[in-house]
């Protein structure tokens, strides 16, 4: 268990302490009005916390308030550190970012894509090119999400039992085959859709290091960094720190009892997409080593080359999202925004309306969690809360103005 400590003055960073001051009482009205329970927040630059607050209740049905270390569910926040983990075997020259993945899935090998009919009897051609692991980091794979209820391939995946969860006895490397089986939503490379890739990638680990998922993590990823609150569920000894889960009611967040108890045991499957807990220190360690360009506290996980590979816009022609995604739900803002290789990129400040440098890399989680990396102010944020879901409120913009009006340098 380890607290965030602010050991340097924000003045001394570039930051007005009264401006900073200004992102918690707008949160707290979040607090006092019950749109959320809680909340807390970080702002780090040159890779040292600058500023930190909290406000209300981990859980406020039992009188629990936030703590530095409390437990957070962060769901697709999960991703960028899958993606990490995918490039630091990539790194070790396991594979090629245009490899083939039917190489090592096997329902990949011929894929098909969509073209017309009900979810129960679909009409499909076959792909006119391989599924590639760059198009999984990047979404552009064609796989979908169950939830989504825009697509008959999403309807596929619930008709296989994956609906907001997966059917009885199915590992891991079952749902891969499952959601791979399924016919594609579009040509591997043609659109960018948010999906199941990451936890493909995730199975793709535990095939390239003869390791299940969950032990590659601990081994070479989350434990080198000192996240040792970052587990796939939350071990009895650790509960009291687990926030609650909420939903919006009539203005209101009540709690969601059903869904929170998932994280209460070991999961059926190691989702790499979307199964992690962890806290605000344990993600500011992640954080600061992206900034750092791959290494923090004399330990080395990607190159600095690998990061900036990872963090360009992958999508063709330079697109934005708001030209080239589906209409898929997503963690981030489409216009002047792109995709990189596990996170989303600033493009155009101007197009995307928010302030924030161009090259910034980010993603969020489903409860409303979030973070950033903005190399050209060598700034980190985040964000956590357990609101689902994710596009209740304009927190993250919201989060993105105050944080950036603060800074005066």
């Amino acid at each position: 268990m380890t607290l965030l400590n602010v050991r340097v003055d924000p003045s001394d960073s570039g930051f007005d302490p009264r401006r900073l001051e200004r992102i918690e009482t707008h949160f707290d009205a979040y607090v006092k009005d019950r749109r959320l329970s809680g909340w807390l927040a970080t702002v780090s630059r040159g890779g040292e916390l600058v500023w930190s607050a909290k406000s209300g209740h981990q859980d406020r049905e039992r009188g629990v308030e936030v703590r530095d270390d409390t437990i957070w569910r962060i769901y697709s926040m999960t991703k960028p550190l899958t993606s990490v983990a995918v490039m630091m075997l990539y790194e070790e020259g396991l594979f090629d970012l245009n490899d083939d993945v039917g190489q090592w899935i096997d329902a990949l090998k011929e894929p098909r894509v969509y073209v017309s009919g009900p979810p129960t009897s679909p009409v499909s051609v076959p792909a006119t090119e391989p599924v590639r692991v760059h198009h999984l980091l990047s979404h552009m794979s064609g796989l979908t999400y169950d939830f989504q209820n825009l697509h008959p391939v999403d309807a596929i995946y619930r008709n296989l039992g994956y609906d907001f969860g997966y059917p009885p006895g199915a590992d891991l490397a079952r749902a891969v085959h499952d959601w791979c089986s399924a016919p594609l939503l579009f040509q591997p490379g043609s659109h960018w859709n948010y999906s199941v890739a990451t936890d493909v990638l995730g199975r793709l680990i535990e095939i390239w290091s003869g390791q299940p998922l969950d032990v590659f993590f601990r081994e070479r990823l989350t434990g080198p960094l000192a996240m040792h609150d970052t587990e796939w569920w939350c071990a009895p000894e650790k509960q009291d720190r687990l926030a609650m889960l909420y939903v919006p009611l009539n203005g209101d967040s009540v709690p969601y009892e059903k869904w929170a108890q998932g994280a209460l045991h070991p999961p059926q499957v190691l989702s790499g997409g979307s199964g992690l807990l962890s806290t605000a220190y344990d993600y500011n360690r992640f954080m600061t080593m992206l900034l750092r360009g791959g290494e923090l506290d004399g330990v080395r996980f990607l190159s600095s080359r690998t990061i900036d590979l990872m963090t360009q816009n992958h999508l063709p022609g330079d697109a934005d999202l708001e030209k080239f995604a589906t209409d898929s739900f997503s963690e981030v803002d489409y216009a002047g925004v792109g995709f990189g290789l596990g996170f989303s990129v600033k493009l155009d400040q101007a197009k995307n309306k928010s302030l924030g440098s161009e090259g910034t890399f980010a993603w969020g989680g489903a409860a409303s969690t979030a973070f950033w990396v903005d190399p050209v102010e060598d700034l980190t944020v985040s964000f956590f809360t357990q609101l689902l879901p994710s596009w209740t409120y304009p927190i993250r913009r919201e989060l993105q103005q105050l944080v950036y009006q603060a800074l005066v340098d």
